[in-house]
């Protein structure tokens, strides 16, 4: 099996690549970019995790929070999320940044209201962005580089989270609202002007219910596990899984990462091998329903276009040599 159907299927916008550290989720996310990119699609790819390589994937800088080309493609960006920056923009997404007369009350009655931060602030950050682009036509396609497993985990659960957060902030916004209206007229008027920041919350939450739709449909998103055969690994993809399936979260495709080749000459290779093999198999029962391609371990670093190209041929069973 491959992964040309995802890679190569016009309606799909997002592609996440996840799974435990040090597995090579990011060579994956790069590799399936530039596959992406030369198949004729506009494609961003973006990192979520906290400790960035994707700019050591493609050996340019990436960081700072901006989209940048990438270098040899017109077609083709990438981005390295800024925490601090990603997540101020995030807040003023939400309006918290807003200060109106609701928001000065609330901060007589019960102190400022723009302290009530969402759950999981460094992952709404990120899931920040994926709202950003679910509305952006700049780019047929997103490809995910997510960070380690727990980390996806909480991101992919924040649909629910903050429609809950969000939905006590527009109760408690609303109540303020009527007091305030009660006030405005016993003291005899006051400004009506319309409070941007409460329509801003109420479009927030309708693009948090959207996301979810959007996350959920396997003719727009697809989450590609990536696992190396060792049994950490298996234990924590089994985890992702799970949680996967919870929130509806299509993934079919898993890439098998960083096999060894047999080589009898070498005692400690030779362990290594039969360790892998016997982890491969029993990955190959658990994950019978799903489509697992086998990736070989490179014998140099991956880094730079031309080794994600390689990759990416394996990804999609047109590579020419074993590596």
């Amino acid at each position: 099996m491959t992964l040309r159907d995802i890679v190569y299927k016009d309606s799909i916008k997002f592609i996440l690549s996840g799974g435990k550290g040090g597995v090579g989720k990011t060579s994956c996310a790069g590799a399936m970019a530039v596959l992406s990119a030369r198949h004729g699609f506009r494609t961003l790819v973006l990192s979520t995790d906290p400790a960035h390589s994707l700019s050591d994937s493609f050996d340019q800088d990436l960081s700072g929070g901006e989209v940048v080309p990438i270098k040899g493609f017109d077609n083709l960006w990438g981005m390295e999320i800024n925490t601090a920056k990603g997540m101020q923009e995030f807040q003023d997404t939400l309006g918290q940044g807003a200060v109106g007369p609701e928001a000065q009350m609330a901060a007589n009655l019960m102190g400022d209201m723009t302290g009530m931060a969402p759950p999981g602030a460094d992952e709404a950050m990120a899931f920040g962005k994926i709202l950003e682009f679910i509305e952006d036509a700049s780019y047929d396609r997103v490809i995910f580089d997510t960070a380690p497993t727990g980390h996806t985990l909480k991101l992919l659960e924040l649909p629910d989270l903050l429609d809950s957060w969000l939905g006590k902030v527009l109760t408690l916004r609303q109540r303020l609202s009527s007091m305030m209206g009660g006030l405005k007229s016993y003291f005899g008027g006051g400004s009506d002007e319309e409070d941007d920041s409460w329509k801003m919350l109420q479009q927030t939450k309708d693009k948090i219910r959207a996301a979810r739709i959007e996350l959920s449909d396997p003719d727009t998103t697809q989450f590609v596990v990536v696992m190396i055969p060792e049994a950490m690994a298996v234990f924590e993809t089994q985890r992702l899984l799970t949680n996967l399936s919870n929130w509806h979260i299509p993934a079919n495709k898993m890439i098998v990462n960083q096999l060894v080749p047999s080589n009898p000459s070498c005692q400690f290779c030779t362990k290594r091998y039969e360790m892998q093999q016997s982890n491969l198999e029993d990955i190959r029962e658990l994950y019978s329903d799903m489509d697992i391609i086998e990736v070989p371990l490179f014998d140099r670093e991956i880094r730079g276009v031309d080794e994600l190209t390689k990759l990416g041929e394996i990804f999609i069973g047109e590579e020419e040599e074993q590596l």
